[in-house]
């Protein structure tokens, strides 16, 4: 079962107290339902502002995912083997929906332009590797950023423990990476995305009980735009090793923790020219 209390799910933590009694209890087409119920109270929309609907994954047309969403706002949802999986990308749609219909709507422009291939190509590997394992990272400049870039994990996260509290916030997008840490496990890593919006970090999120919903609308905004920018590709994305972020796992307070090169990996070397 979940650990519905870390950290890494308090963004989600009232859809989760809503409807996570409905998951752990495996009753996945009353969770649709009410999915469905919050999508329509938040007036949740995807990028044509078409309404967003979960649907049973059986229902959908036969054509691509994306595309089935961007023309008819459905969202094929699992209620069977990977029911988890879905279950999180739609409290995400239902969280941060502005980002997810922007990631949509790339995804099915690239499909309408390009068809489905064996490779996706670069924009919808940019946009897939977002969508299921991102971390959005709040982050103010500091010289933390250049150890970060240089995978000096010792002095990312002992060196500069103490200020990283202060000066950024992540924040678990991805709803593979929610999936995998129901069971976290050492070498859980997400692909980070930096958010520079000092605003961010200057209001602290909630009281524990989740993030409030002003702030998770502008978040999402900040992110939705930043998505529409040259700059995404996937080379712009940081590792980073999920249960290394200092106060998320009882196990990192011992700094030997990060010397586990198999996870807390060093920077590949160059390729020579």
């Amino acid at each position: 079962m979940p650990i519905f209390g870390a950290p890494w799910f308090a963004p989600l933590a009232p859809l989760l107290g809503a409807l996570g009694p409905l998951a752990r209890a495996g009753d996945w087409p009353a969770c649709v339902v009410g999915l469905n119920r919050i999508a329509a109270e938040r007036s949740i929309v995807n990028g044509q502002g078409r309404p967003v609907r979960f649907i049973e994954a059986s229902r959908a047309r036969p054509i691509p995912y994306e595309s089935h969403i961007w023309l008819h706002g459905e969202v094929p949802t699992r209620t069977g083997e990977g029911a988890w999986h879905d279950f999180f990308n739609a409290l995400i749609w239902l969280s941060l929906p502005r980002t997810k219909a922007q990631l949509n709507a790339l995804q099915a422009a690239a499909i309408e332009r390009d068809g489905v291939g064996a490779r996706r190509g670069a924009l919808r590997d940019a946009a897939t590797l977002f969508d299921e394992n991102a971390a959005l990272v709040i982050v103010a400049p500091g010289p933390w950023l250049q150890t970060w870039r240089a995978h000096d994990w010792r002095g990312l996260f002992v060196t500069h423990r103490g200020v990283l509290a202060h000066n950024w916030l992540p924040v678990l997008f991805g709803h593979a990476l929610l999936d995998k840490l129901r069971a976290p496990y050492k070498s859980v890593c997400a692909h980070a995305w930096l958010v520079d919006d000092p605003a961010l970090l200057a209001r602290p999120p909630g009281d524990g009980a989740g993030f409030e919903p002003a702030w998770l609308a502008r978040l999402d905004s900040v992110v939705a735009h930043s998505l529409a920018e040259p700059g995404f590709r996937r080379d712009a994305f940081l590792p980073l090793p999920v249960l290394g972020l200092p106060g998320w796992w009882p196990a990192n307070d011992d700094p030997n923790f990060y010397d586990d090169r198999a996870v807390f990996r060093p920077l590949p070397a160059a390729s020579p020219s």
